[in-house]
């Protein structure tokens, strides 16, 4: 669930950046939540992860869903090899090179309506990054395919928005259950409230999540970028 902690917005950096950024936001995390420090001793070092954002960047977070890594993987060098990795380059496929790429009928469909807004200028994916987070947010979740996860990891991984905490991830509600000891994993709700004190470096956040999941559980299922 997307939530914004009107206390604490804008008293963070106003998009994360480098690795400083990340080394600031952890440091504040383990003085605002000292339960953290013993989570960043375990996670070792947290990647930026930062990429390109544009059609490119969002068609991969699209392509990663609800596979593994080495399948989107995959897709994704299919799609390379075509040179489908822009908005006009995937539109001008014809649909029979297309099914090639292995994408769900869902994923293609998504990828069209992207591409064609993204053509025709109806979605500026650059523009994104000079919006208030919550602007930024509403406009990519009114396509139609795209829903809250990949607008969050968008924004956390193209965009560097400081800000979000993707709660309906299964990873990072597992580390979170496993850190703080729940008898069971917990729910969207319940880390969504968790992460809201954590604000304005929930990115941070869960970017230490995802790292702490790779070390405990011995697999990373942070989003494939």
């Amino acid at each position: 669930m997307f939530m914004v902690d009107r206390g604490l917005v804008g008293k963070g950096p106003q998009l994360i950046r480098d690795e400083t950024d990340v080394a600031e936001g952890l440091a504040w995390l383990s003085v605002r939540d000292p339960r953290l420090s013993s989570l960043i001793e375990v996670a070792g070092p947290v990647p930026l992860r930062l990429v390109p954002a544009g059609f490119g960047g969002l068609a991969q977070i699209i392509v990663s869903q609800m596979v593994s890594k080495a399948s989107a993987a995959a897709i994704w060098r299919r799609m390379g090899e075509q040179g489908a990795t822009t908005a006009e380059s995937f539109l001008a496929q014809p649909e029979a090179v297309r099914a090639t790429f292995g994408l769900s009928r869902a994923k293609t469909a998504t990828l069209l309506a992207l591409a064609g807004a993204v053509a025709d200028g109806s979605l500026d994916l650059d523009d994104l990054a000079n919006v208030p987070q919550a602007e930024a947010y509403t406009r990519l979740v009114a396509m139609k395919g795209i829903g809250p996860w990949t607008a969050e990891v968008y924004l956390m991984f193209c965009l560097g928005h400081c800000d979000l905490f993707p709660a309906g991830d299964v990873a990072l509600r597992i580390a979170v259950g496993q850190a703080f000891d729940f008898s069971q994993r917990p729910t969207v709700q319940q880390v969504s409230d968790l992460a809201a004190g954590w604000s304005p470096w929930r990115s941070v956040a869960a970017r230490l999540f995802w790292a702490y999941y790779a070390v405990v559980i011995r697999r990373d299922a942070s989003p494939t970028l």
